[in-house]
């Protein structure tokens, strides 16, 4: 598929969409929120399920990033009155829209990741 700035400026004809654009981008683009979409295309997941399965993430950052998620419609939340307390998390319909281009990337990061790391060893050699 090729992509032109033509194409760039037709999808985006004005500022206040470049900016929608580049707000929605921001969130699905962030460190965390592709990582947690990847984690519930498996389905519903508890909060403490996440937190494990995801290296790396605190629990603030899981917290600030879930919420982002539900803002935004893609991941909904669901709390049972149970003792204790049990809140799943889950990707809603517009959510699920993702899968597909997250698998995409990771497809494109997969067979162009010794791409990737030759060209930083180049660049780091040259500092």
């Amino acid at each position: 598929m090729s992509f032109d700035a033509t194409q760039s400026a037709i999808l985006c004809a004005d500022e206040d969409a470049r900016r929608h654009t580049r707000d929605v981008l921001r969130r699905v683009g962030d460190a965390w929120s592709l990582v947690l979409v990847s984690q519930l295309t498996r389905g519903p997941r508890r909060f403490t399920e996440l937190l494990r399965a995801v290296d790396g993430i605190s629990h603030r950052m899981l917290t600030q990033t879930l919420r982002g998620l539900q803002r935004d419609g893609l991941v909904s939340r669901t709390s049972f009155p149970e003792i204790p307390p049990r809140v799943e998390y889950e990707l809603t319909p517009l959510g699920r829209t993702l899968i597909g281009p997250v698998l995409e990337l990771t497809r494109w990061a997969e067979d162009y990741r010794d791409d990737v790391e030759e060209n930083r060893r180049r660049y780091d050699a040259r500092r």
